[in-house]
């Protein structure tokens, strides 16, 4: 077997190719923005929590359909290609909203949005172990989880600096969003397309029968579900902390949206910090106390009255959430070393828990109030509690 040169001979140059795959982690993150644009929307609409809720989880959706055949795109075309392919996408999505706001409009916008990210998560990993591997290839990923941060944690900002500002939107109000991530998508196009990025030999494309036949090994099929979870309590905070917010202390939108900014920013910092606590603490510890966490805000949830409660809430489970999904990654592949490329299609598929969770969290919230939603998102913890119990102890 011929040995693999590194692709990039100084660091330089490795800067000059990493700068611009950050800027794609940072459009990345712009799939979070359907929680703060599903909430304007609805507002907008006159939507019940149902039909707003349909929004993320079309999103997550297109994770279940798109995730295989992207390796099989990415066999074929290049992995730098793949996600230029899914920046396209993205800025299509994005720039839909801005002709026009109706229900169908904004369907096919998110519908777009889900399928370019669905692409992007799945190559742009990939990608990244062109540029760099070894040690720091983890530590990498890890930083670009962190800007992809940055972008989910802007979202609700700039919807509502569009939605108040008395500068200029040229009339789109909250959607100026759009246009700006827009304009950045063009942006990270541009970049990545004029960075020379030397790609190895690709591997052999896994089928979705490969996939699915390793949910009959039980603790894969654990994994998986656990995957579910934990996209559906982070897309479920996402849409349903404002309106807590709203339906108890009675605030506008505008104000509210801000609980979504305080979720993603102890994401953030969880994320960042778990980098470093994991060199040092076992998985499973390390798990616990963050599903720990995720309860205790959920209790809190269930009764709070306070915005500064609600607010602890929220940090609560953004923090304990903001690891879930690298453990629970990594648990998986130990589980399974010889079908990596299998497990880590079926584990993105698992990001499909975005489309599940929203729409029960909708119908739970339209029967008895945002209480019912809480509910949907505490049979998740309880889940992730279990599967803790499950996981090797290794760090």
């Amino acid at each position: 077997m011929d040995t693999i040169q590194p692709l990039a001979t100084d660091k330089k140059s490795t800067l000059l190719q990493i700068v611009p795959v950050m800027l794609c982690f940072f459009a990345m993150g712009f799939v979070d923005l359907v929680g703060t644009a599903s909430n304007y929307v609805q507002k907008d609409l006159g939507l019940t929590d149902s039909q707003a809720n349909l929004f993320p989880s079309l999103v997550f959706f297109w994770f279940l359909i798109f995730s295989v055949p992207t390796g099989m795109l990415m066999n074929k075309i290049g992995r730098k290609k793949t996600v230029m392919a899914s920046l396209v996408v993205t800025a299509v999505s994005l720039i839909i909203p801005v002709t026009g706001d109706s229900y169908a409009t904004m369907l096919v916008s998110f519908s777009l949005l889900g399928i370019g990210n669905a692409i992007m998560q799945t190559s742009l990993n990939p990608l990244v172990s062109n540029l760099i591997s070894g040690d720091k290839l983890a530590s990498t990923l890890t930083f670009g989880q962190f800007v992809k941060a940055i972008a989910s944690f802007l979202a609700p900002v700039l919807a509502a600096w569009g939605a108040t500002t008395y500068l200029p939107t040229f009339g789109l109000g909250w959607r100026v969003l759009f246009v700006i991530y827009a304009v950045v998508s063009f942006v990270s196009i541009s970049a990545l397309g004029a960075t020379p990025i030397e790609e190895e030999r690709p591997d052999k494309a896994s089928g979705v029968g490969e996939c699915l036949r390793l949910l009959g090994r039980p603790f894969v099929l654990l994994c998986f579900i656990g995957i579910i979870c934990h996209v559906g309590i982070d897309v479920g905070t996402n849409t349903t902390a404002p309106k807590i917010i709203m339906e108890r202390l009675h605030l506008p939108l505008e104000e509210a949206g801000f609980a979504t900014g305080i979720y993603f920013i102890f994401r953030t910092a969880g994320a960042f910090a778990g980098a470093f606590i994991l060199r040092s603490v076992s998985q499973r510890l390390f798990l616990g106390v963050s599903v720990v966490m995720m309860l205790a805000a959920m209790a809190m949830l269930f009764v709070c009255d306070t915005l500064t409660s609600i607010y602890v809430a929220l940090a609560l489970i953004g923090f304990g959430n903001s690891n879930v999904f690298s453990i629970i990654f990594s648990q998986a592949l130990m589980y399974s070393p010889k079908e990596k490329n299998e497990v880590s299609g079926l584990m993105i598929m698992g990001l499909f828990g975005g489309t599940i969770f929203p729409l029960a969290m909708g119908y739970a919230a339209d029967a008895v109030g945002q209480v019912g939603a809480v509910a949907v998102m505490t049979a998740g913890v309880v889940y992730l509690l279990y599967y803790t119990l499950k996981i090797k102890t290794i760090k």
